[in-house]
Parts: C-alpha cells; structure tokens; sequence
C-alpha cells in the first residue's frame, strides 16, 4: 500500500512519519521548489506532543522549543486575571511546548529524510486536482513556473495542501468563501530579554480595543541570554486582506492600539517596535464541512477544518489527525473504508473547535473579566470573577479540544 500526500507542511509530514511507523509507504508532493524555515511561533500543547513522542520527536523538539511552564491572563492594564500551569509542571505526562514553525518543521523534515527517505519528497509540484478510477487515484500537478509534470497515482491521496487547497476545492466547488471574524492579527517575533520565568505563555487585553498574545519560542540566543518572542496582535476591524500566512505587516496599522502597553512584566510597546519580522493575517476560517471523504480521496489539517486561531490547535488538530488517519489505515486495508472511520471519528471533533474557537475559547476569560469591568482597572480579580468560573472556562476548552488530562490518561 503506497498513500500519496498532498502538502509537505506539519500536517503532511506527520502523518508521512505516522504511516511509516505502521509500515505504509508514503510519498509526499510539496508545491515549494525547496523547504525552507518559514513562519513564527507554533504551539504545541499536549496532546499534539503525546503524538510527537510516540513517533520519537519530542527530544529533539525540546532542544529548539521552549518548554512552557504555565500560561498566564492579563487585562490590558497588565493586571494579572488567571494563571495555571501547563504541561509536566500541570501533572500531564507529556510537555508543552512553544516552537518557531520553522523549527518544528525542519525536526519533522529530518526525520522524514532519515526515516522515509529524502526521494520520497518530491518539491515543487503543486497539485491542480486528481481523477479516480480502477481502485486509484491520479494527482495532477504544475511546477512553479506553472508548466505541468508528470500525474502520479496510488492507493489513497490526502489532501494537506493547506488554506488554499486544491484537493478541497475539488470536494467542494460551490463552498463559500472564508468567514471573517471581525478581528485582523499581526504576528511578529523580537530579540528580546526573557520576560516572567522565561518560559510563560501571555494573553493580556481583549478585541477591543487590541488584545496580545505573547510566548518565547527560542532560548539563549546569544551571550545576553535573548529568546525569540513570539507576538499575536489581534484588533477588531472591518478592514482585512485575503489570507496570507506569510503577507508582511506595517506596525502604524495596529501600533497606536498598544503604544502605551508598558507593564513591570514587560514592555509590550518596545517589544513590538523591536520585531525582527512582523506578518498579517485576517481571523478566519471556513464553515464546517459535512463531509471530507470520496472514495479514496480525504482531507487533513487546514484543508480539512481551517479554524480562527484562538486556542493553540491549528497545528496540534493536523497532528491529531495524521495519527486518527495511519491508525485507522493500519487497521484496515480496505482505504475509502479507514478513509470514512477516520473521518467519522475526527471530523465531528474538529467542527466543534472551529465552531467553540468562535465563540469560548480559553481567551474568553479576558472577554469575561472585559465585560464585568467595564474594560476598567479592577482592585481585586476574586470581586469581579470567582476561581472557580476561571478554571472551569480553561477546563471546558481543554475538554472541546481534547488535551484534558482525563481524556489523554484514557488514550
């Protein structure tokens, strides 16, 4: 059996380890002429490392990440909400880590190199749609210069070419466009002296006027001791562009929101104004699918349930998803039938953090305290909001998303 991967990305290089550990060949088409360190930080949260573990990453993970130690919510008068602790320091098994993309990719492409085999990577052929017949399916693809190449067919075809995917859009000709959340992010990463213990993941304010997430996703990066800081700037506007993982950002767009964002734990504002590198990006997503699945054909990661990224799952749903899907494949040979329980099982999961990452996800918190304060100073968080209304905020995205500790433990 030979499964054909479409997108060399988080979500395509996993699942090509995954298959590869249950003994089914895998051979990836990636649409980049060559693979390169691209992107910002990444979280991975426990229940994306449990995977990350089994396949034998984790240390080499934790050798380029940071290991979180507890997240921690802020007002934007940087008064302290809500902390807890996160992965091993919370009693999981498995840690927490915060990575730069660039690096997770480049631990998951050399593992796919030594593991599978650099052959089995063929670069710049972007797929433009696949046809099936006789028990197969045959992709087709163009380079980047647009001139076509060869079609390739196997077995079974994954579709984790991303946002804009081919293969979906295929599926689903007539799909709407992406839904706009309302809230447009800047993304960036600063040289900059490690804040709290050095190992804390932020959230401080709310969508209006801006909210800030913030986490080091680089250690000692020089004598000085600097870590990359990871940034999310995220403000309610009507204004946004199509998306663009990799579209640059100007910082008088955003900037006036967060000028005066100097806090004893950090100065938010210079921080800012220091970014090596500063990205755009509109909060959408797209309204659930009803189904992934023809024949032997199916969808991962953003082609599957592209999602507003609230709530640290982007990554760790593919990563999900290419374990659910070379397990099920390694337990039936029958493919459109592994293809159709994978998708019965993930599929139901994954529309409801699309549709829960709309509406509660942890960062609901900093909605709620917002509300209750009438977006002013508070003088004691326990008058506003009681521990127990925070934690069971936290608790019940922990439980949508499926990194509670109970659900892990049971696995």
């Amino acid at each position: 059996m030979e499964i054909m991967i479409i997108g060399g990305g988080i979500g395509g290089l996993t699942l090509a380890l995954a298959l590869d550990k249950v003994g089914i060949k895998a051979r990836v088409f990636e649409a980049a002429p060559e693979m390169k360190a691209l992107g910002v930080g990444v979280s991975l949260l426990p229940h994306a490392t449990k995977i990350l573990g089994e396949l034998g990453l984790n240390e080499a993970l934790a050798q380029v990440a940071v290991t979180t130690s507890q997240s921690v919510f802020f007002n934007r008068f940087g008064q302290e909400v809500y902390s807890e602790k996160v992965g091993k320091y919370a009693g999981y098994e498995w840690p927490q880590f915060q990575v730069h993309r660039g690096d997770l990719h480049m631990v998951l492409l050399e593992a796919f190199n030594s593991r599978i085999g650099a052959d089995r990577l063929v670069l710049d052929h972007r797929c433009t749609g696949f046809s099936q017949s006789g028990g197969k399916v045959t992709a087709h693809f163009v380079d980047s210069s647009g001139a076509p190449q060869p079609d390739y067919t196997a077995l079974g075809m994954v579709g984790s070419d991303g946002l804009h995917s081919a293969v979906r859009k295929q599926l689903h000709p007539d799909e709407g466009d992406p839904v706009y959340s309302g809230v447009n992010m800047w993304r960036g990463v600063t040289r900059w002296k490690p804040f709290m213990d050095g190992a804390t993941y932020v959230r401080a304010g709310w969508l209006v006027p801006g909210k800030m997430v913030i986490y080091p996703i680089r250690n000692q990066l020089d004598e000085d001791g600097l870590q990359l800081i990871n940034w999310v700037a995220e403000v309610t506007t009507p204004h946004y562009k199509r998306r663009d993982w990799n579209r640059p950002g100007n910082l008088e767009d955003f900037f006036p929101v967060f000028e005066d964002w100097t806090f004893d734990w950090l100065d938010v504002a210079g921080m800012i104004k220091a970014a090596d590198v500063m990205l755009e990006f509109p909060m959408v997503d797209q309204d659930p699918l009803e189904w992934w699945t023809r024949e032997r054909v199916t969808l991962l990661g953003d082609a599957a349930h592209p999602m507003v990224p609230r709530g640290s799952n982007g990554a760790c749903q593919a990563i999900l998803d290419a374990d659910c899907l070379a397990k099920e494949l390694a337990a039936d040979q029958d493919i459109p039938a592994a293809f159709m329980t994978y998708e019965n099982e993930r599929r139901p999961l994954t529309t409801n953090i699309v549709l829960t990452n709309r509406s509660t996800p942890p960062d609901a918190i900093l909605k709620e305290v917002y509300e209750r304060t009438n977006d002013q100073p508070f003088d004691n968080i326990d008058e506003v909001i009681s521990r127990e209304e925070l934690v069971a905020i936290s608790d019940g995205y922990k439980k949508v998303a499926g990194y509670d500790k109970k659900s892990l433990s049971s696995k």
